[in-house]
C-alpha cells in the first residue's frame, strides 16, 4: 500500500464526534482506525517510514493511547519502549516534570533509570493538541540525560499549534486537522 492510500485510508477512518466531552467540542474519535486492522497497520507502516531517518535508540510514548502506537512503532523499528505515566502509576523511582495546561496543571513521570545517557530518543502520542504533554516529555527525556531527536503522532490538531512548542525538535504527523 503507498504511503498516499495508508493516509486516506486512516483518515477515513477518524470519526468526528460533536460536543463531546463537552458542548462545543469537535471530538476526533481515532477508535475506528484501530479497530480496523489494515488502517492501523498502514498506520504504523508510515510513522515507521517517516521517523527512521531519525534514528532513534528508543521510543517513549506518553500514557495512555501514546502507548498503542509507542509500542507497536517501536517493535516496527526495532527498539525499546519506555512508557510516560501520569504520576503514581509507576512502581519504581520516578523522575516528575510539572507541566502548565490552560487552566490548573498536570505532570509526567518516568523510571529514573528507563533511558541511557545520550540514548537518541523519539516521543510518542496519538494525537497533538496544545502540545504541553509532549513537551513535558521531551523535558523528561533531558532530565535523564537523552537526547530526543523527534516526536511522532498520529494526528495534530493543527489550530490548538501544538507542534510549534516542540521546535527546534523534528515532529512526524500522519493526519493534520
Amino acid at each position: 500500500m503507498s504511503q498516499d492510500s495508508r493516509v486516506i485510508l486512516a483518515r477515513s477512518r477518524v470519526r468526528q464526534v460533536a460536543d463531546f466531552p463537552k458542548p462545543g467540542i469537535l471530538f476526533k474519535d481515532i477508535t475506528p482506525m484501530l479497530a480496523d486492522a489494515e488502517a492501523f497497520r498502514g498506520c504504523i507502516g508510515w510513522l515507521a517510514e517517516a521517523v527512521r531517518p531519525l534514528a532513534p535508540d528508543v521510543v517513549v510514548a506518553i500514557e495512555s493511547r501514546g502507548f498503542l502506537f509507542g509500542a507497536p512503532l517501536a517493535l516496527a523499528l526495532g527498539v525499546g519502549f519506555v512508557p510516560v505515566r501520569k504520576p503514581g502509576k509507576l512502581p519504581h523511582v520516578t523522575t516528575r516534570v510539572d507541566y502548565d495546561l490552560e487552566y490548573g496543571s498536570d505532570a509526567v513521570e518516568m523510571h529514573s533509570d528507563a533511558l541511557r545517557p545520550g540514548a537518541r530518543v523519539l516521543v510518542v502520542d496519538d494525537v497533538i493538541a496544545t502540545g504541553g504533554t509532549a513537551r513535558a516529555a521531551c523535558e523528561l527525556v533531558r532530565r535523564l540525560g537523552a537526547e530526543p531527536v523527534g516526536a511522532a503522532f498520529f494526528l495534530e490538531i493543527a489550530a490548538l499549534g501544538g507542534g510549534a512548542l516542540l521546535a527546534p525538535i523534528p515532529t512526524v504527523v500522519m493526519l493534520r486537522d
